[in-house]
């Protein structure tokens, strides 16, 4: 064992202790509130879990959260990956306005994004029942539309969690070697056997770490089903936790606990699948042979794919924006609206209130320092990972991922546990943020680094180090570069979820270290729709001027010749 450490180069002792310390970041709060609930006089107490198998609607719950994740993740991975695949692949492109369509409702916080759902789709008073009630010549005071049913809540996280599989797998087929689909096509395939046959082969480490991502995703998401599910008589897991938590006394944090254990079985099943996937994929890779994609000409339907895109965009982004927009310049919510009376008094308001600016800042700048450091880390790891054998690399992947798929909310009572008093002291300061923030979102910035990594052929890495390169100056001129497609879409969904962060901010954050998602629940306590709607769009404004200039520069790394290279 000895001998074994002192053989470790200086980048594999920095990356050890990097992974060391993010396993730890993961590990202390957790251990602080989750063993305590099970641990009575020195001895292990089950009791939480005996009383939560005795929840006379446990099954209930079950069933409706794995339909409602399920159905909407299977739904995500199947629009998300066609539209990457015609982005990447078709001349169906429109410039930067694909690239952006599918990523706009990312950008909008989700508890704004349900309420603009809300305030479309609500069965009696909806904007779209009242303009397609007439239109339809249909009778009543409801319908034709419920947001709040099962079909209404699959389709809002389902328009959440397509950003997720759009960014991974977009990356993924920039990274990959368009020669071979080229081949296919020239040996008579089709585009349909090449798709099934070349194309989704090759990207098998993106859908996978997709697939980890819908699964982690879809369990974490609090504001979207505290909003629609409850009308639709719908139990959801998060919403579950959240009110063992917050809204029993005393808080019954064991029995909360106990439920996210089924979170982590779950997403121990996917991501044992997906290390699996990325140790036996070698159908794409980088190396050290280039060639440019060809776009696949689709002929007279190209029209109709972008007459869907187009539609697509209206549906997802443009009607839940517009209704937030109208409640912010009419100031209320009443299913109709009077032309003659909007007025920017609302967006005047939000602009000039201290408050809502010192948290827009605040956000923003923890946005983009957060998911920096995280998506770096995730680099320097998951190379370490790919790298050292199959149990160690396990343990601290898992060290790392798991504890944050618990509730946000659990880990946050972790965190002030461990750092708000002695010897830290940083309760109410933006470094508790900071420190949760990386914490919570390394599994994502890992599981986009993983399926980076797993397309770094060895070509090139192989010969820095016969040339004599060190492992970190390999890392910094070679992998980091091939790698680069797939960590900026990882560093922009860091940016755009901790920007709007809501969970771990309701119990982090405060009146001295103020940020959106704490401000948004304020303004959503006092009902101000006019001005939660005025800081959604802000919001959504600012991240956008950030994201979209890290799409177009990680477009133009994938296009290189260096990044359509194979092994």
């Amino acid at each position: 064992m000895i001998a074994r450490l002192r053989g470790l180069t200086p980048f594999q002792v920095a990356g050890t202790l990097l992974a060391l310390g993010l396993g730890a970041l993961a590990v202390y709060p957790l251990a602080l509130v989750v063993v305590r609930p099970f641990v009575t006089g020195g001895r292990i107490d089950l009791a939480p879990i005996r009383d939560t198998l005795a929840q006379p609607d446990l099954a209930t719950l079950l069933w409706h959260t794995a339909v409602v994740v399920g159905g909407s993740g299977v739904a995500a991975m199947l629009i998300g990956s066609a539209l990457a695949w015609v982005n990447e692949r078709t001349d169906a492109r429109m410039g930067l306005l694909t690239d952006v369509v599918p990523l706009v409702p990312f950008l909008l916080p989700p508890i704004a994004g349900a309420i603009g759902w809300s305030l479309l789709g609500s069965e009696r008073s909806g904007y779209l029942n009242q303009l397609l009630r007439p239109l339809l010549g249909l009778g009543g005071a409801e319908g034709p539309i419920d947001i709040h049913s099962w079909y209404g809540l699959i389709f809002v996280y389902t328009i959440y969690q397509v950003p997720y599989v759009f960014m991974i797998v977009s990356a993924g087929l920039r990274n990959t070697d368009a020669a071979m689909e080229e081949q296919s096509r020239v040996s008579g395939a089709g585009p349909w056997r090449t798709l099934r046959r070349v194309s989704l082969p090759a990207v098998r480490p993106s859908l996978g770490a997709a697939a980890l991502l819908m699964v982690w995703t879809g369990f974490g998401l609090f504001s979207i089903p505290a909003i629609l599910a409850p009308q639709a008589h719908l139990d959801i897991l998060s919403v579950r936790v959240v009110q063992l938590l917050s809204f029993t006394y005393p808080p019954e944090t064991g029995v909360a606990v106990s439920l996210n254990l089924v979170v982590m079985l779950v997403v121990t099943l996917v991501w044992y699948a997906q290390t699996r996937l990325l140790r036996s994929s070698r159908t794409a890779g980088l190396g050290g042979k280039g060639a440019r994609p060809r776009p696949l000409r689709l002929g007279r339907r190209r029209g109709p794919v972008r007459a869907a895109l187009v539609a697509y965009l209206t549906l997802t982004s443009v009607l839940p924006l517009g209704a937030l927009l109208l409640v912010s310049l009419t100031g209320f919510w009443s299913g109709t609206v009077d032309w003659a009376r909007l007025n920017l008094d609302a967006v005047v308001r939000t602009l000039t209130d201290t408050a809502t600016q010192e948290a827009l800042v605040n956000s923003l700048v923890l946005g983009a320092v957060c998911a920096t450091i995280g998506v770096l880390a995730a680099a320097v790891v998951s190379v370490l990972v790919r790298r050292s054998g199959r149990g160690t690399g396990l343990l601290v992947d898992a060290a790392i991922k798991f504890p944050p798929t618990l509730s946000h909310l659990v880990i946050a009572v972790g965190f002030v546990l461990a750092f708000s008093g002695a010897p830290f002291q940083l309760g109410g300061t933006l470094w508790i943020l900071v420190l949760a923030y990386v914490s919570l979102h390394m599994p994502q910035a890992t599981t986009a680094s993983d399926a980076a990594a797993g397309q770094v052929g060895p070509e090139l890495t192989d010969a820095s180090r016969i040339s004599g390169a060190s492992q970190a100056r390999t890392f910094r001129r070679i992998t980091l570069p091939l790698m680069a497609p797939g960590l900026l879409a990882g560093w922009a969904l860091l940016f755009v979820t901790i920007a709007g962060d809501i969970s771990a901010s309701a119990i982090l954050a405060g009146t001295d270290n103020e940020v959106v998602g704490f401000r948004i629940l304020e303004v959503f306590a006092n009902g101000d729709y006019a001005m939660l709607g005025a800081i959604s769009i802000l919001l959504t404004l600012a991240t956008s001027l950030v994201v979209l200039p890290v799409t177009w520069y990680a477009r133009r790394r994938g296009a290189s010749p260096l990044s359509r290279t194979h092994f």
